[in-house]
């Protein structure tokens, strides 16, 4: 195996034609005869790039519509061939099968054609066959050949081969393949999971996943751990897909936080009402709706002002003037929102150091991961909704299964509309918070929430000790699961909850129902539950 190998041969044959030009023409300049197939060919020789056709090095025509053009011996022989065994030299020259020692592919977009929701045999069509053959034989033969998947690295390979007189080195030619394995399996896992959505098949016999880099990480969750972000072909807009209008770079816990207050404020319809979410350690210190984002940011603020310094804020609207008022002279690590009023941009853009992200609305639906040792779990996301019902003063919205008209009155009398409205905005604000949570809320306000505990009661405990009496005498409270006994509503109950919303479902059912009549509170029970660690 030698370290530095001279390109006397490239096959060029890309989708995506950024940085093409310049690098056929750095090719031709050192003397390296090109080979390409297609659109590449075309753009090479119209820009005066000397090529040859693939067809016409095999003397193979390409068929079947183009699907068969480089899977033919004088194509993958020329690059699996080793240089190192005489008798892969002879069968070469013997078959008359040129070396080839530069592949430059990258596949057709089939995750951009799914993206742009393509129908099923469009979708079929953007599958590279030829692509990813080649790339896997020239990273496998990376001894002798050098394989480019991505136009980023066009760079560095013209500097490998400007360094070294027209060759490039062991070292280069080794990350160049790795990365190539990478790309195929990215590629791959792509397919493989859009089959498996459009057959409805939640439980694969073999699962992949794949993404891009979209930056290393200073570090993880602690500054000795290492980190990346990645960005998945899932077509779901989220944290991954925002663009940063300011700021420093996002830290790991950062985007987990992000992340997490956005999915959070998606729960609400911006036709209906403004909303914002507080969140800190990706559990909510605050989240409300108002008439304006400014009422529900100070809202959802007044529910733990203490714990959302150094929060992340979301909101399902633009945002104002007004609100950017608010929010800046507390500490503030993130703000993701829609889209920003020019003015409070230039509010907001006083402090340096906070982060500012568009991003239009996350998508409902797909499919999350969790890695575990040896394994990974996954889970179709949450997506049944608790939908606020038309009332004389507010506009209906679109159900997801979950909705109050499929709720179950067990005890006390029916919420009036108010009420109802105070029910399901806590209902849908429990779905975020992790571990045994309990969330009381008040006039479309989260008011007090416990969360992290390992058991009800000591979340129950939390959640009326951070409302305090005032905030607690009258609020309604949600519990994301059953309530194993009655001594969880029992404390929301004293601290003078007045209506409570849970799954239901425990053997003890009964003890919680019979406490609540018998102290005139409204318990609903939903049927699902909204449990989360």
């Amino acid at each position: 195996m030698s370290d530095v190998l001279p390109i006397r041969r490239a096959l060029l044959s890309v989708s995506d034609k950024t940085g093409l030009l310049e690098f056929g023409r750095f090719l031709a300049a050192k003397g390296v005869e090109i080979l390409s197939t297609g659109g590449t060919a075309k753009a090479l020789r119209d820009a005066g790039v000397p090529v040859k056709d693939v067809s016409d090095h095999t003397g193979f025509p390409e068929i079947l519509d183009g699907r068969v053009k480089t899977l033919v011996p004088q194509v993958h022989g020329g690059i699996l061939g080793r240089r190192d065994l005489a008798e892969h030299l002879a069968q070469m020259e013997r078959h008359a099968i040129a070396p080839i020692d530069l592949v430059a592919v990258n596949l057709y977009p089939f995750e951009a054609t799914v993206a742009k929701g393509a129908d099923f045999d469009d979708c079929i069509e953007n599958i590279d066959i030829g692509g990813p053959a080649m790339i896997r034989a020239a990273a496998k033969n990376h001894a002798d050949v050098a394989v480019v998947v991505d136009a980023g690295d066009y760079a560095a390979v013209l500097a490998d081969l400007d360094t070294h007189d027209g060759a490039t080195t062991l070292t280069l030619r080794q990350k160049l393949a790795a990365k190539a394995y990478a790309r195929t399996a990215a590629y791959d896992a792509a397919i493989s999971n859009w089959f498996a959505a459009t057959l409805k098949d939640d439980a694969p016999t073999y699962r992949a996943f794949g993404g891009r880099l979209a930056e290393a990480l200073r570090y993880g969750e602690n500054p000795h751990q290492s980190a990346a972000f990645y960005r998945t072909p899932n077509q779901r807009f989220g944290v991954a897909t925002a663009t940063q209008l300011q700021g420093k770079q996002l830290s790991y816990n950062n985007i987990n936080d992000t992340d997490a207050a956005f999915e959070l404020v998606g729960e609400f319809d911006p036709v209906r009402t403004a909303a914002v979410a507080i969140i800190k350690h990706a559990n909510p210190c605050g989240v409300a709706e108002g008439g304006s984002l400014r009422e529900a940011y100070e809202k959802a603020l007044a529910c733990d002002p203490v714990s959302a310094f150094g929060g992340v804020i979301a909101t399902n609207r633009e945002v104002t003037a007004a609100m950017a008022e608010t929010v800046k002279d507390i500490f503030t690590e993130v703000v993701v929102a829609p889209a920003y009023e020019p003015a409070a941009l230039e509010i907001l853009s006083a402090k340096k150091n906070i982060r500012l992200l568009e991003c239009d609305p996350p998508t409902r639906g797909g499919v999350e991961t969790r890695s575990i040792a040896g394994g990974l779990l996954m889970q179709r996301r949450d997506t049944l909704d608790a939908v606020v019902p038309a009332m004389p003063d507010d506009k209906p919205t679109a159900g997801h299964g979950d909705d109050f008209a499929s709720w179950t009155l067990v005890a006390g009398e029916a919420a009036d509309a108010a009420t109802a409205r105070d029910l399901q905005f806590a209902w849908r604000a429990v779905r975020a918070t992790k571990s045994n949570a309990i969330l009381l809320a008040r006039d479309g306000a989260s008011v007090g929430v416990g969360m992290g505990q390992v058991n009800r009661v000591d979340s129950c405990k939390l959640a009326v000790a951070r409302a305090g009496a005032e905030r607690a005498t009258g609020a309604v409270a949600s519990s994301d699961a059953f309530f194993p006994f009655s001594d969880g509503p029992q404390i929301l109950i004293d601290a003078g909850v007045r209506a409570i919303v849970t799954p239901g479902g425990s053997i003890r059912d009964d003890e919680t129902i019979e406490l609540c009549r018998a102290r005139g509170v409204t318990l609903y029970f939903t049927g699902t539950r909204h449990f989360a660690h």
